[in-house]
């Protein structure tokens, strides 16, 4: 019973992870867009976007991974998945988006101080890129075999293909827009 318990915990903080991640890119590229606001809304817009930041990151989404990955271990342990060959290619994504987590606190952490290094473009299609790894995770979870993980990749490089050609879309249409 105790373990079921665990399993559902773990399933709600791998949700809010994932909730914390998608929201808190959106704010980086609200932020990046900010900046060419003129004042006083760049101000004004940025010093929000950085309270907004820091209560997400810090209250939701690093408490939300911890938890995650600890839950998840002990479940792995307590079950014995970690034999499986099916949990290695899943540890794979996680250890990917665990990294991918690093790296949005590295973004995180240079808006704090005010650099700008990426645009929101460029933090778009960054923000895909959790979008991608949990389809991944959740067809390694709920597939578990080889062949179908197989017919998951080709998937995966279409979901991929096609987020891509959406946001060039989306590009497009707000250069328009943004013209008139």
């Amino acid at each position: 019973m105790e373990y079921q318990y665990l399993k559902a915990l773990h399933i709600i903080f791998v949700v809010t992870w994932f909730a914390g991640l998608f929201y808190i890119v959106r704010l980086f590229i609200y932020h990046a867009e900010a900046q060419d606001k003129p004042e006083p809304a760049k101000s004004i817009l940025q010093t929000q976007y950085k309270i907004m930041q820091k209560r997400l990151w810090y209250i939701i989404t690093w408490p939300s991974m911890i938890i995650t990955v600890c839950v998840g271990t002990y479940l792995m342990i307590a079950g014995n998945h970690y034999q499986m060959g099916w949990m290695h290619v899943k540890l794979l994504f996680v250890f990917l988006l665990v990294l991918y987590h690093l790296g949005c606190h590295r973004i995180f952490l240079q808006l704090k101080n005010d650099e700008i290094k990426f645009s929101s473009m460029k933090l778009r299609i960054w923000n895909e890129i959790s979008t991608l790894l949990l389809f991944a995770i959740v067809f390694v979870v709920v597939l578990k075999s080889v062949s179908d993980w197989l017919y998951g990749v080709v998937g995966l490089i279409l979901l991929a293909a096609l987020l891509m050609v959406g946001i060039k879309m989306y590009k497009k249409n707000r250069a328009k827009t943004e013209e008139k």
